[in-house]
């Protein structure tokens, strides 16, 4: 990596780090420690996400027209008041504004720190700064979780509000590293700011043009599947169905969730490796039936009588493999956003998979909680069984629309001297030049 991503991507682990500190534990203090109860506490948030739903639209026209810079600053800025606004709310008014917004500054941060990357790295390099993107999230939220959960104490409001400042303070740092950061001009065949290039389009051009790609439609469609069946059940159905069904105590759930972020921070770069030059289509189309294990797995784990160490082995495993298959996601989904985008729609098309990731993760609680709340659990898992079944029919369609290089952009190799240096052989230099031309081509004509 480059300076400038490196700095990005320190800045990015750090703002994890300190979300870390708070995410789990932002329900308990609502309704618990502010004694504002289960209500408000739900209501916190869900205005959290539905100001997420509402700045998203509309942060990806800003990011074109006056870079990602402006935009990650303006969102860090949010999230620090927001922040330290938690860590004195004593009524519901006070911590629902502070949910607000929080809410707009995390929505605006993602989009914008990935036109960053993107500006940043090259076609080649881009699934190795998403992989590495998505590992320092789960690295940063994960010791985050815990140093932030052996310092709380439900009975001292100001432990809570400590967390409050430090995950404040995150923020800032993440502004200043990245007020340090220089993007680099943008070559031909990758993504250009939008300061860079004139914007002629209105927000509802923009729009149209992005909906008129059936491409980008259909991946968009695909994650909405994605994120519905894995993320959004976390904190909802699956935990639910965990604790009822498989009848397993909190703290093993906690466990299962080490183990899950446990999978992706050791099997990362190893899984990278094995999946960076493959079909991204059909990389997918993997995870798809993985999870599809992993759902059966899980519901297996209810089935399992008067064995409860199988039923909470096969919990864990269903964890563990939605950790395989977050790891094989990171570097395939986001870089295609970006492959898939025309130059000067680049954060257009980051805000609105950023706006369907929100969608999938307000919805897929709301259809897990009130499965689970009915107890129909067979009918969840069977629900979960079919939408990872359709992750892989869809990544398979969305691979028949993709040019050979948005699909499989990885055709060079790198083979190294005897001497250890490096050097590349003239048919791989020719299949990369040939690969960037061909890039060129597609870029020319998406823009068009």
């Amino acid at each position: 990596m480059g300076a400038a991503l490196r700095r990005i991507q320190f800045g990015n682990a750090l703002a994890a780090f300190g979300n870390g500190f708070t995410a789990p534990f932002l329900f308990v203090y609502v309704s618990r420690v502010r004694g504002l109860g289960d209500g408000t506490a739900g209501a916190v948030l869900a205005v959290f996400a539905l100001v997420a739903l509402a700045v998203l639209p509309f942060t990806g026209r800003v990011i074109d027209r006056r870079g990602p810079m402006p935009v990650a600053l303006v969102g860090s800025a949010l999230g620090m008041v927001g922040a330290l606004g938690f860590g004195i709310s004593e009524d519901a008014s006070s911590a629902l504004a502070s949910s607000a917004l929080m809410g707009a500054g995390v929505a605006v941060i993602q989009p914008a720190l990935a036109t960053m990357i993107v500006s940043c790295s090259t076609t080649s390099s881009r699934s190795r700064a998403f992989a590495t993107q998505f590992f320092l999230n789960n690295l940063g939220l994960g010791v985050g979780g815990l140093l932030g959960g052996l310092m709380v104490d439900e009975h001292r409001p100001a432990t809570f509000t400590l967390l409050f400042v430090i995950e404040s303070a995150m923020f800032v740092v993440l502004a200043l590293v990245l007020v340090s950061v220089r993007l680099p001009e943008f070559r031909a065949g990758d993504a250009v700011r939008g300061a860079a290039a004139p914007m002629r389009e209105s927000l509802t051009d923009s729009w149209a043009v992005l909906l008129r790609d059936r491409r980008m439609v259909l991946l968009c469609v695909l994650g909405f599947v994605l994120f519905f069946a894995c993320y959004g059940q976390f904190e909802s159905g699956l935990s639910a169905y965990a604790v009822e069904v498989t009848r397993i105590s909190t703290s093993t759930l906690g466990v299962a969730l080490a183990a899950n972020t446990a999978m992706i921070v050791l099997a990362q770069y190893v899984v990278l490796r094995l999946v960076e030059r493959r079909r991204r289509s059909r990389v997918v189309a993997l995870v798809g039936l993985i999870w599809a294990v992993a759902w059966v797995a899980a519901g297996a784990s209810g089935l399992v009588h008067g064995a409860q160490a199988a039923a909470t082995a096969l919990l864990i495993t269903t964890y563990a493999l939605f950790g395989l298959g977050e790891t094989m996601l990171s570097p395939t989904v986001a870089p295609l956003v970006a492959d898939l985008a025309p130059k000067r729609l680049l954060g257009q098309y980051n805000s609105a998979f950023a706006l369907v990731k929100q969608l999938a993760l307000a919805v897929g609680p709301a259809v897990g909680g009130l499965l689970a709340a009915t107890g129909a659990y067979g009918l969840y898992i069977v629900m979960l069984v079919g939408c990872s079944i359709g992750v892989s029919l869809l990544a398979l369609a969305l691979g028949r629309r993709l040019t050979a290089a948005q699909d499989r952009p990885y055709r060079s190799v790198v083979v190294a001297s005897n001497s250890g240096t490096g050097q590349q052989t003239s048919d791989t230099r020719a299949e990369a030049t040939a690969l960037s031309a061909s890039e060129e081509r597609e870029a020319a004509m998406a823009a068009v």
